[in-house]
C-alpha cells in the first residue's frame, strides 16, 4: 500500500470525527455517569459507598449475582463442548453442506430475546406441543418439565450460546493441518494422542477466547430471561432493569452499582482468560 501523505492522514482524522463522537457520546459518557451515579446516595447527593455495602450485605443482590455467574458458566461450558463437536463435524462436511450449516448457525444466533422465550413456551410450556405430546405417549418425566425454571432458563441459555459458539470455533478447527495429523500418524500415534499433544494445544487459546465471549454473553443477556420467567428467576440483569425502570420508585444510584459490579464480573472473566491463554502458550499445554 502507498504511503499517506500529511494531507491524506488529515483527511481521515476528519473522517474519523463522527466514529469518536459517537463513541464519547453513547459509550464513554453514559460509563462515566453510571459509575459516578453508582458513588451516591439515594438521594443523588454526596459521596457514598452505600449502594456497594446495601448490594453486597442484601441476600436477594448476592444471589441474582450468584444465579447470573451459575448460569453464565454452565450454560458456556456445555455450549462450547457441544460446538467443539459440531464444529469439527462440519469440517468433515462438503463444501456446500459446510456453507448450509454455517448459515443456519448464523440465522440462529439471532433468534433470541422475546421470540426464543416464545417459541419455547408453545413448545415445551405448560400447554406446549412437545408437553402435550409427552403426555399422550406417557413420557411423564419429559411431560413434568417445567419451563419457568432454572433448568428452563438454562435449556434457553444453552440453545442461542451454541450456534454462536460453533461461528468462533468453527475457523478454529482450519489451523489443524492435515500434514500434522498424517505426520503423527505415521509415528505411530493415535487421534487420541495427536488431539492431546498436538491438537488442543494449539487450539486452547481461541477456546478460551471463546469462552469468555459466551460468559459475557450469557451475563449480559436480559430480554430471554425477562420474557420466559419475568422477575422470578433472581438475576443480575433483571435486578438492574427494575431498579432503573420496573419499580414504583426507581434506584438509578443502586441500578448504576449494580452495573458497575455486573461489567467488573466481566472484566475479571475476561483478564482471566487473557492470563489462562499466556500461561498456556507458555507451558505449551
Amino acid at each position: 500500500m502507498a504511503r499517506t501523505g500529511p494531507i491524506q492522514n488529515k483527511v481521515m482524522l476528519l473522517v474519523c470525527i463522527p466514529l469518536l463522537i459517537w463513541i464519547v457520546a453513547f459509550e464513554l459518557l453514559p460509563i462515566a455517569g453510571m459509575l459516578v451515579m453508582s458513588f451516591q446516595d439515594d438521594s443523588g447527593q454526596g459521596f457514598s459507598l452505600g449502594q456497594y455495602i446495601r448490594t453486597f450485605t442484601s441476600d436477594i443482590y448476592l444471589q441474582a449475582i450468584w444465579n447470573s455467574l451459575k448460569v453464565a458458566l454452565i450454560s458456556s461450558i456445555v455450549g462450547i463442548i457441544i460446538a467443539l463437536v459440531c464444529g469439527y463435524a462440519i469440517t468433515r462436511l462438503s463444501e456446500v453442506f459446510r456453507d448450509r450449516m454455517l448459515m443456519v448457525s448464523n440465522m440462529i444466533t439471532n433468534f433470541v430475546g422475546v421470540p426464543l422465550a416464545f417459541a419455547y413456551m408453545i413448545m415445551l410450556g405448560n400447554n406446549g406441543a412437545f408437553t402435550l405430546l409427552f403426555q399422550r405417549l406417557g413420557l411423564d418425566t419429559l411431560a413434568k418439565f417445567d419451563l419457568y425454571t432454572e433448568n428452563g432458563l438454562l435449556l434457553l441459555y444453552i440453545y442461542y450460546q451454541i450456534p454462536l459458539a460453533i461461528l468462533l470455533v468453527y475457523p478454529i478447527f482450519h489451523g489443524i493441518r492435515e500434514e500434522w495429523k498424517e505426520a503423527s500418524a505415521l509415528l505411530g500415534a493415535s487421534a487420541w494422542r495427536f488431539w492431546r499433544h498436538i491438537g488442543i494445544p494449539i487450539m486452547l487459546p481461541s477456546i478460551l477466547g471463546t469462552f469468555s465471549i459466551l460468559i459475557a454473553n450469557a451475563l449480559g443477556a436480559y430480554a430471554t430471561a425477562y420474557a420466559l420467567t419475568g422477575s422470578n428467576f433472581n438475576l443480575l440483569s433483571i435486578r438492574i432493569a427494575a431498579l432503573v425502570s420496573g419499580d414504583i420508585f426507581p434506584n438509578f444510584q443502586l441500578g448504576s452499582a449494580l452495573a458497575v459490579i455486573l461489567a467488573i464480573i466481566m472484566l475479571l472473566a475476561m483478564f482471566l482468560n487473557e492470563w489462562m491463554t499466556r500461561y498456556s502458550r507458555r507451558r505449551g499445554l
